[in-house]
């Protein structure tokens, strides 16, 4: 077993003299001669400074948490209850997930069947779609595409909409839109036509303006109940978080 550094350091004060116990005092001598037995320690003990990196860094993440949960307090009422937002899940579940997606975005694709099949696992989880377009001019008339459904169809035509896009490989355009609209049944060119609304705009800078302030600026990005999740994540995963908050 090897000596820990504070019973090296012990070893050593118990040859200096009483009044050098007092770091304050020590000469440049025993300075020297005491940097010197530090400096053979970790050397001969280099998995000490892991040891030290791996407790320093625990401590910023638990200091990062604790900042992120701050700031999600801080925006609990854009975060979860902005009028402009899809709402789907279980309603009145115990639990609300919300994510900051983008339609262009490779990893949101890949997290929408997690989210899919978590959603039916749990069912009781609240779920909330932020349009958070980041990746380009597509990525905008996308997210501007679904929130004008919404506003002129509803809700569950946003949601066909939404579904819809995040499989979509092609053009993002006006024609493409009016062809997707028509395939589901909606009224097309309402749509096309309220995607330049002030309405629409709305809603998406006021989502840009909550990412920032929680400094969000990447997709996905997710708060679950007060916990941040940034990136991508499995089912099991997100499951094993949501039971751990219920569980605090």
């Amino acid at each position: 077993m090897r000596p820990s550094l504070a019973a090296a350091l012990v070893a050593f004060s118990a040859a200096l003299p009483a009044q050098a116990l007092d770091l304050g005092n020590l000469s440049d001598a025993e300075r020297g001669a005491l940097r010197a037995e530090i400096r053979a320690y970790l050397l001969e003990n280099p998995e000490v400074i892991m040891e030290a990196v791996a407790v320093l860094e625990e401590r910023q993440a638990a200091g990062e948490a604790a900042s992120e949960t701050e700031l999600v307090r801080a925006n609990a009422d854009a975060l979860f209850g902005a009028p402009g937002d899809w709402v789907g899940g279980n309603p009145e579940g115990d639990l609300t997930l919300v994510e900051f997606m983008d339609y262009r975005c490779s990893y949101c694709r890949r997290a929408f069947d997690e989210v899919e099949g978590l959603l039916q696992a749990d069912g009781d989880i609240r779920f909330i779609i932020k349009e958070f377009p980041i990746l380009g001019e597509d990525s905008v008339a996308a997210s501007r595409f679904a929130v004008a459904t919404k506003l002129v169809a509803g809700d569950d035509a946003y949601k066909s909409v939404h579904d819809a896009l995040m499989s979509y490989n092609g053009a993002m355009n006006a024609a493409a839109f009016t062809r997707l609209a028509d395939a589901l049944g909606l009224d097309a060119n309402a749509i096309v036509a309220e995607m330049a609304s002030d309405a629409v705009t709305e809603v998406i800078a006021a989502n840009h303006a909550l990412a920032q302030r929680l400094r969000i600026g990447g997709t996905p990005t997710f708060v679950m109940g007060e916990t941040m999740l940034r990136g991508y994540l499995p089912q099991d995963r997100m499951q094993a978080i949501a039971d751990d908050i219920r569980a605090r």
